[in-house]
Parts: C-alpha cells; sequence; structure tokens
C-alpha cells in the first residue's frame, strides 16, 4: 500500500469509528431524531390490505358515553364481573382487562364477585403495572414498585400480565416488552403475549426460553431486542382517524353491560380499556400524530402476534458490518476519484443504499441502520473533497514556487488566476526582450577555484533574477553566463520597454557593488553586457507537450536583442531604435550610431542608455 493511501485511510477509520460510535452509543442511536421518523414513513406505506386489522380482535371502550352512563369512575368490580359475564356467554375466547386493580375495594362484595367470575372462567387476563423510577433507563428494568391485581380477587399467577407501555427518545412507543422481570427475576408476560397465547396452538405459543433468554413463538424465534422488546406492526391508525371498516371492532362498555342477549363475539379476543383522553393511557406511535390509546396498542400487538409478522431490526453486529463496508467502499472509490466522477459516485451508492434499504424493508421486514451508513458515506466524500482540495493546493504551492523562479510573483498569481491551460503553441504579442552576459568571466574562470566560480557566477545571476522580478519581466533562461528575459508576456503590460530598461539599469548598478566586493575579496571583477530590443515575437510553448515544455520567445525581435548585448561593451547597455522610441523621454540615453549586426543586412542604429534622468 503506498504512502499516499494512509492519510485517507487514517481519516476514512475515523470517520468509521465515529459513525459506529453514533450507531452504538445507545440503544437508538444518536441520531434516532432522523433514523426513527424514516422508519416511521416507511411503515406508513402500508396498503389497506397489508394494514388489515384482524376481525377477531375485539375492543370494548370504556368511553365517554359508558362514564355518563354508569357514574364517575373507577367503577364497582362487580360491574366488570357482569361485562365479564356476557362476554363469555357471547362466545369469547380471551378476555383482557387493561384497569389497574391493585387496591381492595371498598365493597369487598364487589371483589368478592369479580372473585368468582376469575375462578369459573381462565381466560380472562388482569393487569399488571410495572412502576419505573422517572429518570430510569428502561433498558435497567428494575421497577420502583410493581402493582399486582388486589390479593382479594384471588387471581391466578397465570391470569396476570403486563400493560407496560415504553416510548423510545422521541416519545413514541414503537416497541413492546414481550415480558418484564418482577422482583425474583421471573418474566412476567405482556398482556398481549398473554392474550395471543389463549388463542394459539400449543405449538405456536410465545414463551421464553430460559436456557438462553429468547423469545420464541413455536419453534421461530421472535426478533426481540436486548430489552426484550419487538417492534409493533400497526395495522390500525388511532380510532379518532378510522372508520368502521378499517379499525377493530368496538363497543361501548355500558352497551355491553345492558345487551339483553349474547353479542356476536365467538372465538374473539376481547379487550376491555380507556378509551377517554381524560384517562391517560394513550401515547405518540409512528403512525400518526394523534396518539393512541393503550388499548389499542395491545390490540396490534396481539395481531402482530398471532400472524408472526415481526419488523426485524438489524442487531448491532449486523449494523456495524454495514457501516464498515460502506465506509471503506466510500474511502476506496473516493481515494480514486475526484471531482464530477466522485460527485456521480456518491449520488449513486447515497441513492443505491437507499434503495436497497427500502427493498429490504419492503420484501424482508428488515430494518437496517439508514442514517449512519450513509452518514459515513457522506463524511468520507466530504473528507475526500477537502483531501483533494489541501493536496491541490499543496501541488499549486509546490509548481507556484517553480514558476515562481521563472517569473516574479504578481505575474505568477495574475497567470493563476487567469486559469488558462498551458498547451503546446505560442501567440504573437508585442515584448522587450534583454540578454545580459558577463564580460570578463572566462579570464575569472581562469584565476578561481571551479566552487568559487559558480559562487561568483550564482551571486551575478541572483542579481539579474532579482532586477527582473522587480520590474515584473519573465526569467526565460540562463545561458552559460548569460541570461534571458521578456516583458510583456506571459502577462500583457503597455510599458514594458519602460520596465525592461529599468530592470537593465537596476541590472548595471547592482553589478557595480558586487563588482567592488569581488575585486576586494578575489583582486577581480566583471561587469555586465546587456543589449535590449522591442517588438513583435511568437510566444509559448515550445518542445514535447507529453515530457518537456519550454515557454520562451522566438523572431527577429529576439536575435537583434542577442546582437545588441554580443556588440555591448563591459557595464553597457544597448537598446534598438524600437526600444529607444518608446522610452527616449524616459532615461538618460545618448546614439551610439549604426552597427552591423550577424542576420542584418543593412546595419541597424543603436543607443545607449546610460540612466535615469535626474
Amino acid at each position: 500500500m503506498g504512502k499516499k493511501w494512509l492519510q485517507p485511510l487514517a481519516a476514512g477509520l475515523v470517520i468509521m469509528l465515529v459513525a459506529i460510535y453514533c450507531y452504538t452509543v445507545s440503544a437508538n442511536g444518536l441520531f434516532y431524531f432522523i433514523e426513527n421518523p424514516l422508519q416511521d414513513n416507511m411503515r406508513k406505506a402500508k396498503t389497506l390490505d397489508e394494514r388489515q386489522p384482524d376481525d377477531r380482535i375485539k375492543i370494548v371502550k370504556i368511553d365517554q358515553h359508558s362514564l355518563d352512563a354508569i357514574g364517575k369512575f373507577p367503577w364497582d368490580r362487580a360491574v366488570y364481573a357482569q361485562v365479564i359475564e356476557k362476554l363469555e356467554q357471547s362466545g369469547a375466547a380471551a378476555i383482557g382487562i387493561d384497569v389497574v386493580m391493585a387496591e381492595p375495594s371498598k365493597n369487598s362484595a364487589d371483589d368478592l364477585a369479580l372473585a368468582d367470575v376469575l375462578a369459573k372462567y381462565h381466560n380472562v387476563i388482569l393487569p399488571v403495572q410495572f412502576n419505573y423510577p422517572p429518570k430510569q433507563q428502561v433498558g435497567d428494568l428494575i421497577p420502583e414498585k410493581i402493582d399486582y391485581p388486589s390479593p382479594t380477587l384471588s387471581a391466578n399467577p397465570k391470569q396476570m400480565a403486563h400493560i407496560n407501555v415504553f416510548v423510545d427518545k422521541d416519545g413514541k412507543a414503537r416497541k413492546l416488552p414481550l415480558g418484564l422481570p418482577d422482583e425474583k427475576g421471573q418474566y412476567v408476560p405482556a398482556f398481549s403475549v398473554a392474550l395471543a397465547n389463549l388463542m394459539l396452538n400449543d405449538g405456536d405459543k410465545v414463551i421464553r426460553n430460559e436456557a438462553n433468554g429468547q423469545w420464541m413463538r413455536g419453534s421461530a424465534a421472535i426478533p426481540a431486542d436486548g430489552r426484550n422488546q419487538v417492534t409493533t406492526e400497526f395495522y390500525t391508525k388511532p380510532r379518532q382517524q378510522m372508520d368502521a371498516e378499517t379499525g377493530y371492532e368496538t363497543l361501548s362498555f355500558v352497551d355491553v353491560l345492558e345487551s339483553a342477549k349474547p353479542l356476536p363475539l365467538q372465538g374473539a379476543i376481547v379487550l376491555v380499556g380507556p378509551y377517554v383522553t381524560g384517562m391517560l393511557d394513550e401515547y405518540p406511535t409512528p403512525v400518526s400524530a394523534v396518539k393512541m390509546f393503550g388499548i389499542e396498542i395491545h390490540a396490534n400487538m396481539i395481531q402482530t402476534l398471532l400472524e408472526g409478522k415481526y419488523y426485524r431490526e438489524a442487531g448491532k453486529p449486523a449494523g456495524i458490518g454495514i457501516i464498515l463496508l460502506v465506509s471503506l467502499a466510500a474511502m476506496y472509490i473516493f481515494n480514486r476519484f475526484k471531482g464530477r466522477t466522485a460527485l456521480l459516485f456518491f449520488i449513486g451508492l447515497f441513492v443505491l443504499y437507499g434503495v436497497v434499504w427500502i427493498v429490504l424493508y419492503m420484501v424482508c421486514s428488515w430494518l437496517a441502520p439508514l442514517v449512519y451508513p450513509q452518514f459515513a458515506l457522506a463524511a468520507v466524500y466530504i473528507w475526500s473533497i477537502v483531501s483533494h482540495y489541501l493536496d491541490e493546493r499543496k501541488e499549486r504551492n509546490r509548481v507556484t514556487g517553480i514558476f515562481g523562479r521563472f517569473v516574479s510573483k504578481s505575474v505568477v498569481d495574475e497567470l493563476l488566476q487567469s486559469g488558462e491551460e498551458v498547451k503546446l503553441g505560442g501567440s504573437r504579442k508585442d515584448i522587450t526582450l534583454i540578454f545580459v552576459d558577463i564580460r570578463g568571466f572566462t579570464p575569472m574562470s581562469e584565476r578561481l577555484e571551479p566552487e568559487q566560480v559558480i559562487q561568483v557566477l550564482n551571486e551575478y545571476l541572483d542579481v539579474c533574477t532579482k532586477a527582473i522580478f522587480k520590474f515584473s519581466g519573465t526569467l526565460d533562461k540562463f545561458i552559460g553566463d548569460g541570461v534571458m528575459a521578456m516583458f510583456g508576456a506571459p502577462i500583457a503590460y503597455d510599458d514594458h520597454p519602460e520596465m525592461a530598461v529599468r530592470a537593465a539599469i537596476e541590472m548595471k548598478s547592482q553589478a557595480n557593488l558586487l563588482e567592488q566586493k569581488l575585486i576586494e575579496k578575489y583582486g577581480i571583477g566583471v561587469k555586465f553586457g546587456l543589449g535590449i530590443n522591442s517588438g513583435p515575437a511568437v510566444v509559448g510553448n515550445i518542445g514535447s507537450e507529453a515530457l518537456r515544455l519550454d515557454y520562451t520567445a522566438i523572431g527577429d525581435t529576439v536575435n537583434l536583442a542577442a546582437r545588441l548585448e554580443s556588440n555591448a561593451k563591459p557595464g553597457q547597455i544597448l537598446i534598438s531604435e524600437h526600444t529607444y522610441a518608446r522610452v527616449k523621454d524616459l532615461f538618460a540615453i545618448e546614439p551610439v550610431g549604426e552597427i552591423k549586426v550577424k542576420g542584418k543586412e543593412l546595419p541597424v542604429m543603436v543607443y545607449e542608455v546610460i540612466g535615469n534622468l535626474s
């Protein structure tokens, strides 16, 4: 594995660990406020056929109509005994009373009447209420108090089941605990479990395997979580939003109590419980903004158990495996690709995982984590963007540093901001060329050691380079002990002749200082000879596009500048008449006269720059 993989791999592993932490930090994960609503929306997508309530489940409502007819709650327990008798005579297979009766009645005759009915009919289930401290985590399952049916009712333990409904962090009831441990560690089954078992065959009953703690429906394992909770399938919405054809059949408590003949309840599971907001037995659910009565939640859970259909949530190991897989795939892809390609991969993977998640949900009823893998995917993608940007900035700085050795920083910045591509070929531009050569270099090199020659040469070339860059010129190349530079390219300047002459004067001035230094040190000094010409030239990249490009200028203008330099005496700055015409009013210039240069049929007029105007 190359070193270039180390940084993205390290960053990807950190992101992966963060995603796993967010997923495992609690039962619902750190992003439950996003994950849970997304899952809820999928659960709402069920069709009416898929959400068909079981017509064997009936609800006897303790509603406002019953309260108005019977009187203020709580009622005498003899009233429940009478209703149970009516339901048994109507052929009910199981009856659940969702009204806590933990204290003895003031009238012992009422308790005795209900006790007689419970002893007579073993298919009646009474509620057990587990009370937990307000700030305790539900997962601890250490009850502060347990409200059993009053001993005066003489209920058989097999006729008792808990009615607790737990809510998630967002306050919604999505699961029901199949059983809760009592003070002795013995599990009290859920109200829905006890009632469903009265309907199921012996081979299909819901039981807890004491050996491994697994809840089973017959031979099939129920996908309960670590808190013995199973996800409830909601076949109905809160009764306030359902019509008679799509909800569980309901009867008013007082109507059952006053019925003169058997009701059509043969083989039914009948739940009796509060159906009034004021009785404080309602909870938010994933299927509706309107709260659902506890008795309705129990009815939905009973149907879930009867049908044996559950939403299986991916266990933490499976969820972690998915996050690892998505993170590793993202690390590989986004380190390999960047720009638009990486964006397309990101969108594709993001959508693909969402589609796979939906398919798993719809086909397999399997709830895989959604937000956490996509969080890892997005985080790795964002990191890749930042990483590639930093790499490009680093490369840009490197290239800028290299390019900055040839042109001034202002020229580099302007070129980078222009965004123009470097390509083979050139264009015709009006520029000014300077050729500089060191006079007396050969005799000096004969007297000095090679190391000293290189040192002196570097100091002279440094003087030239600084002067060129000071006036926004471009260093074309070093030619042995000479220098070629251009002004007006690659960035065009209208005053490039002036800039070139000022750079030449700067070179001459600094060269004089350097010469004094060398005379003192080595007893020998050298001077510059400079030639300057202005005019049109072809400027661009010349060479091999694949291997090496050389940014330079070619043409007669270049040749003449080189010829002027070769004719310049030590310490002399010669300019052509083309340059003279543009700067004659800016500097002290004297005519030299016409000279014959190589490559020209006719002599050319030459001028010498003495210096700046005083």
